[in-house]
Formats: C-alpha cells, structure tokens, sequence
C-alpha cells in the first residue's frame, strides 16, 4: 500500500527581508544581501492565547502628552535635526563615516545633558576605545560631568548590568556593532547580533523611559551596516556627513518620528570639539574684494533653513579629444544636463572646453533650485565677464531652457537681503507673490538665454 507523501517542507529564507528558496544560496534574489539566506523547517500555524491585560487601553483624549516632550540636549543644532531635543524613551541611531565626530558630538550632549542642573545621569559605554580614552578626549573638549558615567564594555548583558545598577536617564552606546551578546552565535557586527543588541537595548528604553543613543557604523557605499531593521525599529536615524579634510559637519534626520526630516544641522569640527554653527551661510562664500568670473552664489533650503552656497566654475581649452567635466559638491549628472542645455538653449560655447565646477567650503548641492547659479557661473566663465556684484540666482533649469519657480521664495530673499546681497535672478512670475524685500532688485528671468542676457550681457553693455 502506497504510504501518503509527507506535507512537511523545508527551504531557506533570507533572514533581511522573508525571500524563500528551494536550495541554499550565496546572496538573497530579493535584497541582494550576502550570507542572510538559512534553512528552515516545516511551517507550522502557532497560535498565541490572550493574556491578562495589565495596561487597559485609554481613549486618545485621556493619554498623557507630556511623556512625548522633548529636553533639550544644551547643543541648539542638534536639537534642531532630532525636532527639539531627546524623548524620554526614545532611541536614536547616529550614522556617519569613520573619524567624522560622531564620538565627539555624543560625548558632548552626554556631559551638556549631565550638567543640566535637572539632576540627569548619563551613562556612556564605549565599546571601541578604554575609559582612559573617553576621559582624554572628554578632558580636550571640556566635556567632565560629576554625573557622567563610562564603562568599557563589549558584552549585552553587562551593558545591561550596568544600566540596571546606574538607573540613567541617558544612555550613549559607542557602537551598536561592537556589542556582542553570548546567546546569539556568530560574532559582533553580524546581522543576528546587531538586531539582538538592538532590540535587547530597546526594550530597556521603552520599558524605563531611557533615551538612547546610538552609534552605528557604514559600509563603504554610505548606507548603514547591518540589517535593515535596525533603522525600523529607533525612533530618530540620523546621518552624520562630511568631507574629512574640512571642517564643515552636516548632521540630518533621515528618520524622526517626534519631528520633521528635512531639518539640518551645521557644525564646524576643531582642536577643541565640535560646534555648533547657528548662521553657517558665511563658511559657504569666499566674499572677497575682487569679483572674478566664473562665481555665482545660490540660496538652498535645507528644511526651514535657507543657506548661501556660492558654486565656482572654470571652463578652459581643452587639450584631448575629450574634454573633462570635474564637479566637487554637486551632482555630475545633473551638471552634465546643465551643459548641455546652456550649450544647446543659449548657444554658450562649451563643446571643446574642459569644465570645472566646485562648491565652497564643502557643502553638496543637490536642490534644483541651484541650476541657474551653476549656469551662471559656467556662462560667466565663458565670457569672461563677472555677475553683478552682490547678485545671486536660483531656480530649475528644463531641458527646453526654460526655468521654473521653486519653493521658499520669500525666505531665500529675505536670506540673501540680511546678507547685503542686492539683485536676484529668479524665475518668471516670482514678483506677483508677494512683497520683496526693501533694496533688492528682483530680475524675472523666464529662460536660461534672458537669464545669461540679463546677468552678463545687460550690465556690460
């Protein structure tokens, strides 16, 4: 008699994101993440039973707000980007590329948040450097608390222990892929570890209302390391960028569910720490006495914030059959869409000449609202003839030359009126929007060719 085939099945599954597979594979087909894929057994339907309700449920007019609000951390930028400062309870996961600061920043909310004369203790565990270490760096930037606590450890469940016997009201864990715990095979840094640090850490905060910060590491790509649900399960992923050999730091909020995530914050990296920079547009200008060809300043908006960035550009004969097109700080594809345009819409001769562009001090421009300043400077540089002098533009450029309006208007003038600039090149139709600021002389421009003319052409006769 024919025994009745077996309805138990086994497969793999990719442990990132649930892909199946009938056979062991090297990399998931669905996340393409490397070593994720493992076996398991037969699915089986588990069912869970209620249990005894020890938190009723309130009607949403009789829940208490007040454990949603924000302390301020003492550092203003910050507290900018996280939407106000720490929710008690909150975990915030701080990414950045290796020696950027973001140990120096950390270290610095913990003391500011240990001083803060509301009785907080603060507890820091370093899982890469010693407490000797701490303390140095601490002592340079004048980050010593008698409330501020180190300890040194890799393991979870003594960093657990020790957030058990010191009862803080912060907690700082430099870094979550140094942590390791032993009921998780695999060593520190993998993907099974770093969700159970993760998660292990979590719980704590939620269940004490301990807000928490964490450092996470990133993959040479600049994404976070480890598995994706990591930046699911904190409330706050910020991202820590800048260029290692300036001083600049831009810290965003890529995830905040207690504010909004288009705000940035600006620090400048020194011997002493790191400091906050509440008006940073004058790191991003090189105002000098001469005005040279080829420099065009810009107004973004980086959340609320408008900055001036001012973009440089050099057009030379080009000496091969190819010419260069080099950017430092702005988005070669764009920049090569700008060309073109500027080349076929305004007749600017550029085909046989090496380009050059670059941002000052630093900063990255990827808002539309910069294409006019970058079409300026390259016509600028063409013609050998300068803007106007205490002049900027913005605005998107099309593929027909056309320029469209973009957002925040009134506060890009507004920004560039405090900062004594005097003519802005914008978009046709601006001017019906509202009143200009008082001595600015406001120039609709509707294509990129009005826009050379009036800029380059008009003042120079």
């Amino acid at each position: 008699m024919a025994t009745k085939a077996s309805t138990k099945s086994s497969g793999y599954r990719c442990s990132e994101c649930g892909w199946t597979a009938p056979k062991w594979v090297g990399r998931c087909g669905e996340c393409q993440s490397w070593g994720t894929v493992g076996e398991v057994g037969a699915v089986t339907v588990r069912t869970t039973a209620a249990a005894r309700v020890e938190r009723p449920a309130l009607p949403i007019g009789e829940v208490d707000v007040r454990r949603a609000e924000a302390h301020p951390t003492g550092v203003g930028e910050f507290d900018r980007v996280l939407g106000g400062g720490l929710v008690p309870g909150a975990v915030v996961l701080v990414a950045g590329e290796p020696g950027i600061g973001k140990s120096t920043l950390l270290l610095d909310v913990a003391a500011r948040a240990a001083r803060s004369g509301e009785g907080r203790t603060v507890l820091y565990v370093s899982g890469e450097e010693s407490a000797a270490q701490v303390r140095m760096r601490a002592e340079r930037i004048e980050a010593m608390a008698k409330t501020l606590y180190l300890a040194s450890e890799t393991d979870l469940a003594t960093v657990l222990g020790q957030i058990e016997a010191i009862k803080p009201d912060l907690v700082v864990i430099d870094s979550v892929q140094t942590i390791s715990s032993g009921e998780v095979e695999g060593s520190a840094g993998n993907v099974s570890q770093v969700r159970e640090v993760a998660a292990s850490v979590i719980q704590v905060a939620k269940s004490r209302g301990i807000a928490t910060l964490l450092v996470g590491h990133v993959t040479k790509d600049g994404s976070i390391a480890g598995p994706r649900v990591l930046e699911h399960l904190v409330d706050v992923v910020v991202q820590f960028e800048g260029d290692r050999h300036s001083q600049l730091r831009l810290v965003r909020a890529v995830k905040n569910r207690y504010g909004p995530t288009d705000e940035v914050g600006c620090f400048e990296l020194s011997d002493v720490g790191i400091v906050g920079l509440p008006d940073p547009s004058a790191l991003f200008l090189s105002r000098g006495t001469l005005t040279v060809p080829g420099t065009c300043v810009t107004v973004t908006l980086e959340g609320r914030r408008p900055l001036m960035t001012e973009v440089q550009a050099l057009v030379a004969k080009s000496e091969i059959p190819t010419p260069r097109r080099a950017t430092s700080g702005l988005d070669s594809a764009r920049v090569a869409m700008i060309i073109a345009v500027l080349a076929k819409r305004a007749g600017a001769p550029i085909g046989s000449s090496d380009v050059y562009l670059s941002t000052v001090g630093g900063v990255r421009l990827t808002e539309p609202a910069s294409d006019l300043a970058i079409a300026l400077a390259v016509a600028s540089s063409v013609m050998e003839r300068p803007l106007k002098e205490n002049s900027i533009a913005f605005g998107e450029l099309g593929l027909a030359g056309e320029l469209r309006a973009v957002a925040g208007i009134p506060r890009r003038l507004a920004e560039a009126a405090r900062l004594g600039f005097r003519t802005a090149y914008v978009p046709a139709g601006v001017l019906g929007n509202g009143p200009m600021p008082s001595g600015m002389d406001v120039v609709e421009c509707a294509d990129i060719r009005s826009a050379v003319h009036a800029a380059l052409q008009a003042s120079h006769g």
